[in-house]
């Protein structure tokens, strides 16, 4: 590959000796694996940098599944992410990893994921605003189309105090049951907007992408919520809900 391109790590482990094998989200060709020669050798330059939350410039090269790091310089320091923040940012980092085709272009979604981990790196509250707006950008990335301002029965503008009930492949269809694949017009719309002013309408937006990302996710658990629950064991009494629980 030619030329410098942004990026982050994703994940990384050990490769040989002194090797670190890299998933990398970047700016062009999304989700790609590198392999870093050297990098965690003594007199390495990289040792710092090719973590996660460090904004980086890369260059590669090779044509197989698995490319050679060139060159890899820091943007700028990490983005300060600790506790709760630091989990939500695990949490972000493993769906990208987990549901995006290999070398496929999601340059759009690059930029909400990157203002994603800043919103984090900011954020005094809780994370969950956040989360659920990068959760659904990559839904709308995947291909995942839903029309969540009308009833897909009628074709009519969903009403505030109106039930609704999700249903897969089909959309939001006006109902009286009322349960999990349940919503009123209210939370609709705070889905269409990417906006939640409150508890309920958060609450709501957890449920359906939480449905939506069930199937790209398949039946293996997320790590980074195992992590969480860890994290929850050793600090019950300060830490909110979570996106990641």
């Amino acid at each position: 590959m030619e030329g410098w391109q942004r990026a982050f790590v994703l994940h990384g482990r050990p490769y040989s000796e002194t090797s670190l094998m890299l998933d990398l989200f970047t700016e062009g060709q999304g989700r790609v694996r590198i392999l870093a020669k050297g990098a965690r050798g003594r007199r390495s330059n990289l040792k710092g940098c090719l973590q996660p939350f460090t904004p980086l410039l890369v260059r590669w090269s090779g044509r197989g599944e698995v490319k050679t790091l060139r060159n890899a310089e820091p943007v700028s320091l990490a983005l300060p992410l600790s506790g709760l923040m630091l989990y939500s940012g695990l949490y972000v980092n493993e769906l990208v990893a987990r549901v995006l085709e290999q070398e496929t272009n999601y340059s759009s979604l690059f930029f909400d994921y990157l203002n994603c981990l800043q919103n984090l790196a900011g954020a005094t509250g809780s994370p969950e605003q956040s989360l659920r707006q990068f959760e659904l950008a990559l839904l709308h990335n995947l291909g995942y189309g839903v029309d969540f301002l009308h009833c897909a029965g009628s074709g009519e503008e969903v009403s505030d105090t109106m039930t609704y009930r999700y249903r897969e492949e089909k959309g939001f269809i006006a109902s009286l049951v009322v349960d999990n694949l349940s919503f009123t017009g209210r939370d609709l719309k705070a889905l269409a907007n990417r906006e939640f002013p409150d508890v309920a309408t958060l609450r709501a937006a957890k449920r359906f992408t939480r449905m939506a990302l069930k199937p790209y996710l398949g039946g293996k658990p997320l790590k980074s919520r195992e992590l969480f629950r860890q994290f929850l064991v050793k600090k019950p009494a300060t830490t909110p809900e979570t996106p990641a629980e």
